[in-house]
C-alpha cells in the first residue's frame, strides 16, 4: 500500500501506541493535519502556543513513562517550541517533536517561514533528523522513538519538509531498529558492583543521594528496598522527589540550595556517598571546592557515562540503567548478610534534624505560602499530581508537599522554565483523567502561558491552579534583598490582571483568597468541584523568603536558616 508522507507519519504514531499529540497547525504541516483528520486512533490536543504544546507533551511523559509527542509547523512554530524542547532536554524527558519544514527545493533560500530547525535545536536535543526522502520517513520515526526512550532519555526532533509529507511510497514500519555506535549499557560491571558493596558495608557516615534518573528508570522500588536494607539516610534532588517515600523516617528531605539543614550537612560530612541517577549539579552541591574539603568515597551510578566524574572525582563509577544496577547491588548485599554500623551517624543526623529548619512563623493577618502548601498536602492526602512553575512557589511545594510516589512531582528542574506548570498539568490530566492535578504557580509564571486556559476549556480539563500571588517575582526579589542591597529592580509585578475575572472570561471558576482563615475552606471547595477548573488566587505575604538557603557559589554547610536572621 502506498501512502503519503503525512499518512506514514500518522501510521507510525499509531504503531508506537501514541495516544495524544499536542500541537498547533501551520502551512508546512497541513498535509499531516489532514492525515490526522482522517483517523481516530491518535487524538490531537490543540494548544494556544507551541511552547505549551511541548510542555504538555512533557507533562504527559513525566507522569506516565511514555514518549510525549508534539507537532509544530516550520519557522516560528519551531522556534516557539525550542524552550519546551530545552526544558525536556535538561531533565532527560523522552519526547518526539515533529516539525514541519519548507519544501526541500526551498531549503536554504530564506523561504517564507523557513528556519534551520535542525541547526537551532542541535544543542538541546538528544538527536534530530531532517527527512529529505519519503522512503526514509518510517525508519527515521522508528529511530526517533527508540532514541528518545532508550539510554539516557531525551527529546528527539524530526523535521519533515512539506513536499516529503505529500510524496508517496510503500509503507512498512520496522519491527526493530539499530543505531550505529549507540549501545546504552544496562548492567554495571561486576567488579564495580562488588567494590561498591564493600564500600557501602564498611561505611560509618553513609548517605544515599538520588536524582531524576531513579524516576526515569522506574527504579523507586529498588531504591527504597536498598535504602531500608542498609538502614542509610537518603536525600533526593528536586528532580528525584518521590523516588523515595518522603514520609519515611530515613528520608532527610531535599538537598541543595533550598534543601533541608540535615540533608545538606549529611551530604557534606558523609564518608561514603552513593549517588544514583543524579549529576552533582551546582544547585545541589554548591561550590565544588568546598564540597571536596571533606574526604569521602563516592559511588556514582548513571546511564550516561559523560555525567560520571563530570563535576566531582568518583571512586567507583557504575555505568548502567539505574534499575538494573540497583537490582545487582541488592542481590550482592543480601548475599553478604552483613550490616553496616551507622548508629552513631544517625545520632548526629537527628541532632541536625532537631533544628526543624522548615519551621516558619505563621500569621493570622497575612497568608503564608508555606501554610497554603501544607494545607494543599493535607486536603489532597498527598495523592495529587503536582506541577509547578519556577520560583519561590516551586521551592515551597518541594519542601512542604510530601511525595511518597514517583511521577507525582512535575516541574522544570534543569532549565527552570516559567510557564511550564499549566501546560504540563494539561498533559498530566489527559494522561490521568481520574486523578487530582494541581498546578502550583506564581503571578509571574502563570502569565507566561495563561492562554492555555482556553485549551483547558475546550478539552474540559478540571485542573486546580494554586497561585501564590505575592505581587513580586519572588525569587528575584529574594536575591535582590540578599545580594543587591534591597534594590528591587523590575521585580515588582505592577498592573496585575484580576485573575478571578480573567479566569471567568475563559469560562472557568476563579477564587480570590485574602485571609489565612479562608485558605483551608477555599481549597476544600475547589477540590470538591471535580468537573471545574478552579483558579485560586492566594494573596500571600510579599516579604516571605525561602529557607534554608545556600547562597550561590557557597558550600552546603554555609546554609542560611530563617532563625539566623
Amino acid at each position: 500500500m502506498e501512502l503519503t508522507g503525512a499518512e506514514i507519519t500518522i501510521r507510525c504514531l499509531q504503531e508506537e501506541g501514541v495516544e495524544y499529540v499536542f500541537g498547533y497547525p501551520g502551512g508546512a504541516v497541513l498535509f499531516i493535519y489532514d492525515a490526522l483528520f482522517n483517523q481516530d486512533k491518535v487524538k490531537h490536543i490543540l494548544v494556544r502556543h507551541e511552547q505549551a504544546a511541548v510542555h504538555a507533551a512533557d507533562g504527559y511523559s513525566r507522569s506516565t513513562d511514555k514518549v510525549g509527542v508534539a507537532l509544530v509547523t516550520s519557522g516560528p512554530g519551531a522556534t516557539n517550541a525550542v524552550t519546551g524542547i530545552a526544558t525536556a532536554y535538561m531533565d532527560s524527558i523522552p519526547m518526539v517533536i515533529i516539525s514541519g519544514q519548507v519544501g526541500t527545493s526551498y531549503i536554504g533560500e530564506d523561504a517564507f517561514q523557513e528556519v534551520d530547525t535542525v541547526g537551532i535545536t542541535r544543542p538541546c536535543v538528544k538527536h534530530n533528523f531532517l527527512v529529505k526522502d519519503v522512503k526514509d520517513l518510517a525508519s527515521t520515526l522508528k529511530k526517533a522513538f527508540f532514541l528518545a526512550k532508550s539510554g539516557r532519555p531525551g527529546p528527539v526532533l524530526v523535521d519533515i519538509p512539506k513536499d516529503v509529507s505529500n510524496h508517496k511510497t510503500t509503507f512498512s514500519y520496522p519491527e526493530t531498529v539499530s543505531v550505529r555506535s549507540y549501545h546504552p549499557a544496562k548492567h554495571g560491571g561486576a567488579d564495580q558492583v562488588a567494590q561498591a558493596v564493600e564500600m557501602l558495608l564498611s561505611a560509618k557516615r553513609p548517605v544515599v543521594y538520588s536524582g531524576g534518573g531513579v524516576i526515569q528508570s522506574g527504579a523507586a522500588k529498588q531504591l527504597t528496598e536498598l535504602t531500608r536494607l542498609l538502614g542509610f539516610p537518603i536525600t533526593n534532588t528536586l528532580m528525584g522527589l518521590g523516588g523515595y517515600p518522603a514520609t519515611d523516617k530515613q528520608f532527610l528531605g531535599m538537598l541543595g540550595m533550598h534543601g533541608t539543614y540535615e540533608a545538606n550537612l549529611a551530604m557534606q560530612n558523609c564518608d561514603v556517598l552513593l549517588a544514583v541517577g543524579a549529576r552533582f549539579d551546582d544547585r545541589v552541591i554548591g561550590d565544588v571546592a568546598h564540597f571536596g574539603q571533606v574526604p569521602r568515597k563516592i559511588i556514582h551510578v548513571d546511564i550516561d557515562p559523560s555525567s560520571i566524574a563530570k563535576r566531582v572525582r568518583v571512586d567507583v563509577p557504575i555505568v548502567g540503567d539505574v534499575a538494573h544496577v540497583l537490582d545487582d547491588l541488592l542481590a550482592a548485599l543480601r548475599a553478604s548478610q552483613r550490616k553496616p554500623e551507622v548508629a552513631a551517624w544517625w545520632k548526629q543526623i537527628e541532632e541536625w534534624r532537631s533544628r526543624n529548619c522548615l519551621v516558619y512563623r505563621n500569621s493570622d493577618e497575612v497568608i503564608k505560602p508555606q501554610y497554603v502548601m501544607e494545607k494543599l498536602y493535607e486536603i489532597t492526602g498527598g495523592e495529587a499530581f503536582v506541577t509547578s512553575d519556577v520560583g519561590q512557589h516551586q521551592m515551597w511545594a518541594a519542601q512542604y508537599y510530601k511525595f511518597n510516589e514517583p511521577r507525582r512531582w512535575i516541574n522544570s528542574g534543569g532549565l527552570g522554565t516559567m510557564g511550564f506548570g499549566l501546560p504540563a498539568a494539561m498533559g498530566v490530566k489527559l494522561a490521568h483523567p481520574d486523578a487530582t492535578v494541581a498546578c502550583v504557580t506564581g503571578e509571574g509564571s502563570i502569565q507566561m502561558n495563561i492562554q492555555e486556559l482556553s485549551t483547558c476549556k475546550q478539552f474540559r480539563l478540571p485542573i486546580k491552579i494554586v497561585a501564590l500571588n505575592n505581587r513580586y517575582l519572588g525569587m528575584v526579589r529574594q536575591w535582590q534583598e540578599f545580594f543587591h542591597g534591597n534594590r528591587y529592580s523590575e521585580s515588582y509585578m505592577d498592573a496585575l490582571p484580576d485573575f478571578v475575572r480573567l479566569t471567568e472570561a475563559f469560562g472557568h471558576v476563579g477564587m480570590r483568597i485574602e485571609k489565612p482563615s479562608d485558605v483551608e475552606s477555599a481549597l476544600k471547595e475547589a477540590f470538591a468541584r471535580k468537573n471545574d477548573l478552579v483558579f485560586l488566587d492566594f494573596q500571600t505575604d510579599p516579604t516571605e523568603n525561602v529557607f534554608p538557603m545556600v547562597p550561590g557559589g557557597k558550600g552546603l554547610s554555609e546554609v542560611i536558616l530563617a532563625e539566623d536572621l
